[in-house]
């Protein structure tokens, strides 16, 4: 629906506004440049004869080139090779929450799931005392200053029910 009248608007009028184009006068170009090469190319012939000219000398160095090229030998790597060193991230289990299998099972050091960032935001709200930064750091593997901006700037949400008689009034 939206493509016919999209097509009714394109096509209104289609041959008036080309006729109208096509009537306006053409800008004119500006000039070019005349260069000297150019110049130089049509004063002296003996410049392009030169160009077209087969030099005997440089095709007979020519054909005595030959390139040959052969591909490096293919090593294979067998298990017991050169290793390369590769950081090995430390992996801690993490605090499973109610989702089971849907959880993340292991996270790297220093990081956290959300099901434990939700968990850990809301054991602060509620129990400050108990859930200090300090204990949350060592809790889940993380660095204090981390927590420390994880608490101040990320706060959980709170589910407020109001009485129905307050309904009314707001």
């Amino acid at each position: 629906m939206g493509g016919r009248l999209a097509r009714a608007f394109r096509n209104f009028n289609l041959e008036s506004r080309a006729r109208r184009e096509i009537s306006k006068e053409k800008p004119t170009p500006a000039p070019r440049h005349s260069t000297s090469r150019l110049d130089e190319l049509t004063e002296r012939p003996g410049i392009q004869e030169e160009i077209y000219r087969k030099d005997d000398k440089l095709l007979t160095l020519l054909k005595d080139v030959y390139v040959e090229s052969r591909d490096p030998p293919v090593r294979v790597k067998d298990g017991g090779g050169e290793h390369l060193p590769c950081k090995q991230e430390e992996k801690r289990l993490t605090k499973l929450g109610h989702l089971g299998d849907l959880d993340v099972k292991k996270v790297p050091k220093g990081k956290i799931s959300i099901v434990e960032a939700l968990t850990l935001l809301n054991n602060h709200k509620l129990h400050p005392q108990i859930w200090t930064a300090e204990k949350i750091a060592v809790e889940y593997s993380l660095e204090l200053k981390e927590v420390n901006s994880l608490l101040e700037f990320f706060i959980p949400f709170t589910v407020q029910e109001f009485p129905k008689e307050a309904k009314k009034a707001i």
